[in-house]
């Protein structure tokens, strides 16, 4: 039987290094179990049961995975152009793709209102024709696609750049046409870091408050996602509120887990093109 290689552990850090990489997982670590000492845990269940907070984890849930949807099919040809590709204010384009992650949420949701409102510049044709999305759910996806699509877009361009040109030259020499090398060359290649983007995208969705608030208000069952239902019952309930906030951190644990575990099955796979 193969004997199972022991695993070495690098051991050439400075003390301090470590020492300051403590203290920062502590500060990342205490908060969350201070939460967990606060949870009422006999009435946990009652609480992230409610019907209201049901309709909120639900809707959170539909349109977190809807925006990620849409953060990959416009995403990957936004960080695939960006990568590949050079042309006059590329620069430009690059820091608008990437400013709502600097932006404070509630500015994007106001530039969205002012965009797709009933009185928004392309709002006001969608209302001629009987479309309305402003404060409907339609209206939380494209909050959260807008803040959350920065995150899949900046970590596929760096995989690209990373990885280089010379597998797609090569197959482009074999006779390969741009969709093939897409296929069988690119996509698989950068593929870890589309599933990591993917599920950035997908947490900041989960999370998103300021830009919702803004664009979609708080109907129940409608637009209140899960971070609304937190803060409107943090006065009125706080048991609840820290039953929900655990709620929402278990499932991004758990959603990071599984697609890190992903990443690392799948690793960069060997590419084959077709003449």
């Amino acid at each position: 039987m193969p004997t199972r290689r022991p695993r070495v552990l690098y051991a050439g850090l400075p003390r301090w290094v470590i020492a300051i990489a403590a203290v920062g997982a502590c500060f990342v670590v205490v908060p969350l179990v201070a939460m967990v000492t606060r949870v009422n845990w006999s009435q946990f269940v009652p609480l992230v049961t409610s019907a209201s907070s049901l309709d909120a984890l639900w809707l959170s849930l539909r349109t977190s995975v809807t925006a990620t949807a849409l953060c990959i099919v416009v995403g990957v040809p936004m960080a695939l152009v960006l990568a590949r590709t050079t042309f006059w204010g590329q620069k430009i384009l690059r820091s608008l793709v990437l400013l709502p992650l600097v932006l404070p949420p509630v500015v994007g949701g106001i530039a969205l209102l002012y965009t797709f409102g009933r009185r928004g510049l392309l709002g006001q044709s969608l209302e001629a024709l009987g479309v309305t999305i402003a404060f409907s759910t339609v209206a939380v996806v494209l909050a959260q696609t807008f803040v959350a699509l920065p995150f899949l877009v900046l970590s596929l361009e760096g995989a690209l750049r990373t990885a280089g040109t010379r597998y797609e030259a090569v197959g482009a020499t074999l006779g390969a046409g741009p969709t093939v090398v897409l296929r069988r060359i690119t996509l698989p290649l950068v593929l870890p870091a589309l599933l990591s983007g993917a599920v950035l995208s997908f947490a900041r969705a989960l999370g998103e408050f300021g830009a919702t608030l803004t664009f979609a208000g708080s109907l129940q069952g409608v637009t209140r996602t899960l971070p609304l239902e937190i803060y409107l019952q943090r006065e009125s309930d706080p048991d609840a509120a820290v039953a929900l906030s655990l709620v929402l951190v278990v499932a991004a644990v758990v959603i990071v887990a599984i697609a890190h575990q992903a990443g690392e099955s799948t690793g960069l796979r060997k590419v084959a093109v077709a003449p």
